[in-house]
């Protein structure tokens, strides 16, 4: 059974930073390309960054120079380092691995950036 936990989101002011982590089961992790999405609330779901089995990083424009993403497959977590958070980074962070021609989803994480 395919699994995807992600954890470390919260309420941040603007300007701070959070790390988000996924940890996945079920899944040969190291082949796996993973990528964050998210989901703001009247907003259609949207990529965040991607990163390939080989490591290879993909950004969105919107968070490219504040973003990080990063793998351990040792430990089959999938990371997003936020800095210098906006209002606008507000919403469901989700976790999604692309193993075996699927995609398996996490349920999310709320990430709330707010003064």
């Amino acid at each position: 059974q395919v699994q995807l936990v992600e954890s470390g989101g919260g309420l941040v002011q603007p300007g701070g930073s959070l790390r988000l982590s996924c940890a996945a089961s079920g899944i040969i992790f190291s082949l796996s390309t993973m990528g964050w999405y998210r989901q703001a609330p009247g907003k259609q779901r949207e990529l965040v960054a991607s990163i390939t089995s080989s490591g290879t990083p993909n950004y969105a424009d919107s968070v490219k120079g504040r973003f990080t993403i990063s793998r351990d497959n040792a430990k089959q977590m999938a990371y997003l380092q936020m800095n210098s958070l906006k209002f606008e980074d507000t919403a469901v962070y989700s976790c999604k691995a692309r193993y075996a021609l699927n995609d398996y989803w996490g349920q999310g994480t709320q990430v709330t950036v707010s003064s």
